[in-house]
């Protein structure tokens, strides 16, 4: 049996209808496609129907293979578990809350194996709901970059992450949107399973630029991202977004450089507090209450 062009990787967690939508999405953009797709879906124990949908498909849908996981193994996990499965050398890392826009697949690919000595990670363009465009690029994670982010609002100004109308060469890509070679993601080990959720790709694509590997962006192929579909609300994705910087830094930093982190990391949270307390606002005090403890708590 002939392996297909592209193995397409999604992990599910709750997200039933989002990733039924996503499911029609890709369907809908590969039915004239010259490539051949598969489609491997890796279920975090969602409790919400998510696999009985899935399997819905597959009676429809020859090209769908569903791992049902007995327990939330987390997004870097999952997506090491589908990769593993690929039967295809190119493969899509596409997060659940996306939706495939016109022929974005086929884009996505021909431009990748076009430019394959050149190019080793891809991301395309990725739009939010109302089709505005989403920051979803950008450079490392420095100490100047972390600052404009936490004080200086960093995305509005495009000094953390952007969206780019060209392609171009960058440091990092969305993790919902990632197309690589299966062999350029098993030199690298996958996903450092020791990061939950958030902040994973941004480690990925730190060690592929340590061993000479190129990420581009393509604005060509195009995708609508929800965003946060399963981290239920914005405390979650608050606290990791904390713990993915510390881990970070804790991995490829040195001591100065962490507690420098820190101290901007506390000061952040420090000041949301405060203005949380004046506004009587609850959320951001609680939040960054548990924000503040994680500075703490870490070494």
């Amino acid at each position: 049996m002939k392996s297909p062009d592209l193995s397409i990787i999604i992990v599910s967690f709750n997200t039933q209808e989002i990733t039924k939508n996503c499911l029609k999405s890709i369907f809908i953009s590969a039915k004239n496609s010259p490539f051949t797709y598969e489609i491997i879906v890796i279920d975090n124990d969602s409790q919400d129907g998510s696999v009985d949908m899935i399997r819905e498909f597959q009676e429809k849908h020859k090209n769908i293979l569903l791992v049902a996981n007995k327990m939330n193994a987390g997004f870097g996990k999952a997506n090491n578990q589908g990769v593993k499965l690929a039967n295809s050398d190119y493969v899509l890392l596409l997060n659940s809350d996306t939706v495939v826009l016109k022929n974005a697949l086929d884009k996505l690919l021909t431009f990748f194996k076009e430019h394959e000595k050149a190019v080793q990670f891809l991301g395309g363009k990725l739009f939010n709901k109302d089709s505005t465009p989403q920051a979803s690029c950008g450079p490392f994670y420095s100490l100047p970059v972390i600052f404009g982010a936490l004080f200086l609002k960093g995305d509005y100004w495009g000094l953390t992450r952007y969206s780019p109308d060209i392609l171009k060469k960058v440091d990092w890509i969305s993790g919902a949107c990632i197309m690589t070679k299966k062999n350029h993601f098993a030199k690298l080990k996958g996903f450092d399973e020791g990061i939950f959720m958030y902040m994973e790709e941004i480690d990925l694509l730190y060690r592929a630029r340590m061993q000479g590997m190129n990420v581009y962006f393509y604005p060509e192929a195009q995708f609508i991202h929800l965003g946060s579909a399963s981290s239920g609300g914005k405390t979650y994705p608050i606290l990791q977004v904390y713990r993915g910087f510390l881990y970070l830094y804790r991995k490829h930093r040195s001591k100065l450089h962490r507690f420098l982190l820190k101290t901007m990391l506390k000061l952040k949270a420090v000041i949301s507090i405060g203005i949380g307390r004046l506004t009587k606002n609850s959320y951001l005090t609680q939040t960054y209450e548990k924000a503040l403890k994680l500075t703490q708590e870490t070494r």
